[in-house]
């Protein structure tokens, strides 16, 4: 069963999620969830090749903090 949680906005952002929910024919609700969702997958939670990308230079990442701590390094530009 579906949860209900109250949100307060302001009558602008009111009047901007209406036309948003009227322009993809949902309900201001549903747009909302759907706004929601699409936001923690987009930004904040990293998929398969993300993360591999990540592990490929977690060696490289290492690397070059021990090189700066060791003071190896030059300052160009």
């Amino acid at each position: 069963m579906g949860k209900t949680i109250t949100l307060r906005v302001e009558d602008n952002i009111y009047d901007t999620l209406k036309r948003a929910a009227d322009g993809d024919r949902r309900t201001i609700s549903n747009f909302i969830e759907y706004a929601a969702i699409n936001y923690i997958f987009n930004n904040n939670i990293v998929d398969d090749s993300e993360m591999n990308e990540l592990v490929t230079f977690e060696k490289d990442i290492k690397a070059g903090i021990e090189d700066v701590k060791k003071g190896r390094y030059k300052i160009i530009g």
